[in-house]
């Protein structure tokens, strides 16, 4: 198993592994993202079976005791699966989610105690600046949240604009119908009432950069790609309600 690096936008690295009997007939990339500061962050933590493909990636770009932050958005096999053996290789790192993953799972799985990170507090790193946003049932989990990088407009969206393959690491093209397709198959992302008004604030965050934890990265008008997914889910809880 082999995890690929990528930087995606300055000093943000894309760790990916390609899986490809998941997701047949396609496979499915598995991503994490590390933001290099001076306090480094890695958020997604992988498989538990991932482990020393990804470990050994990050440590090719930061020492493993010099990670100072792990998280991730939900309770989830590739979320956060090899969260302890990210706590044992990084000794001096601390795991940090919303309230109520901390509630919920955290602080009963989690081998140290978790911080608990406000809807829109932010993290200085040292460099760049993390702000943790709470989506609950977006993508799915009461407990899901996302990550944006304030310096660069990165906006780092787990399952968000999923898809299969092993594509580019980075792209300028279309995500949104790759998204839908994928979706289609597998009705991954909870709809709810609330989730196009939460994608919609998430455009207003004005993103330049998506890093997406399933597919290519996106740097284009992701505002605009984001707001058309709001209107697709939309169209679906109309259409579901009659």
């Amino acid at each position: 198993m082999e995890t690929r690096t990528d930087e995606i936008v300055n000093g943000i690295y894309r760790l990916s592994t390609f899986v490809p009997e998941v997701a047949p007939p396609h496979g499915l990339t598995f991503n994490q993202f590390l933001v290099m500061a001076d306090e480094p962050l890695l958020f997604h933590c992988g498989h538990r079976r991932m482990f020393a493909a990804i470990s050994a990636a990050v440590a090719e770009l930061v020492p493993l005791e010099r990670l100072r932050w792990l998280t991730f958005s939900h309770v989830e096999a590739d979320e956060c699966g090899a969260l302890n053996e990210w706590l044992a290789a990084a000794p001096n790192a601390t795991v940090a989610h919303g309230a109520i993953g901390c509630n919920i799972w955290l602080r009963d799985a989690a081998t140290r105690a978790p911080r608990v990170l406000a809807d829109s507090e932010v993290l200085d790193l040292g460099g760049k600046r993390i702000r943790r946003i709470d989506t609950p049932h977006l993508p799915h989990g009461w407990d899901a949240g996302l990550l944006f990088e304030e310096t660069t407009a990165t906006l780092l969206c787990s399952d968000i604009f999923a898809h299969t393959g092993d594509p580019a690491p980075m792209t300028s093209g279309d995500i949104l119908q790759p998204a839908i397709d994928t979706e289609e198959r597998t009705r991954a992302i909870s709809l709810t009432a609330t989730t196009a008004p939460t994608l919609r604030r998430l455009a207003g965050l004005r993103p330049r950069t998506l890093g997406l934890m399933h597919g290519s990265s996106f740097d284009g008008d992701a505002a605009g790609a984001l707001d058309a997914l709001a209107g697709h889910f939309e169209r679906q809880l109309r259409s579901a309600l009659g």
